[in-house]
């Protein structure tokens, strides 16, 4: 059997489609417990974490997939934080000077009961934070934005990119409105 690594992103997008479930009350304990696993990790630096993500809107479906927004201050550096998510269990899925993204929770089996997509940005780098509150606030944009996924999901199951981009417009207006809301 192929490791992760060893995968074309076809194998891995075959081995990891798109599902989307209804809402699992256990999502935010988990998120909550991850929140406070990394808060230990991270105890060295200023940060501030945030459930945000489908999984934190109980009124729809979503990806089984909780994501976690991690704020780190203008000068922490990101590949002393790579290295220390790395030595503790996490794949590093992509990383720049002022955003890293990790995960947890892919086997080569498939998902675990737990994935995890860990997201660190700058301080006030926090747009899905402004979805996510409006998207509670707003239960008609936030069935608008489930029947967007669920009508995404047939053709787009198996690329991964193509689904994350295809929503991009409705995420950008949404957030622009909350921005302009707040």
């Amino acid at each position: 059997m192929k490791s992760l690594k060893e995968m074309t992103i076809e194998e891995l997008w075959e081995l990891f489609p798109i599902i989307l479930v209804p809402h699992n009350t256990q999502w935010a304990n988990w998120a909550k417990e991850e929140i406070s696993s990394l808060t230990v990790l991270l105890s060295g630096y200023d940060t501030e974490i945030t459930h945000i993500g489908s999984t934190a809107i109980s009124s729809i479906k979503a990806k089984p997939i909780i994501d976690i927004l991690v704020e780190i201050p203008p000068d922490a550096d990101i590949d002393k934080l790579r290295l220390l998510m790395e030595s503790s269990g996490y794949i590093c899925m992509s990383s720049s000077t002022n955003r890293a993204s990790f995960n947890k929770g892919y086997t080569p089996q498939g998902y675990a009961e737990r994935v995890f997509h860990i997201h660190f940005h700058r301080k006030g780098d926090n747009d899905e934070i402004y979805f996510r509150d409006f998207l509670l606030s707003r239960p008609d944009f936030a069935k608008e934005y489930e029947q967007l996924k669920l009508s995404l999901l047939p053709a787009l199951k198996h690329n991964r990119d193509a689904y994350t981009e295809a929503k991009s417009s409705f995420i950008h207006q949404i957030t622009a409105l909350a921005k302009t809301s707040s």
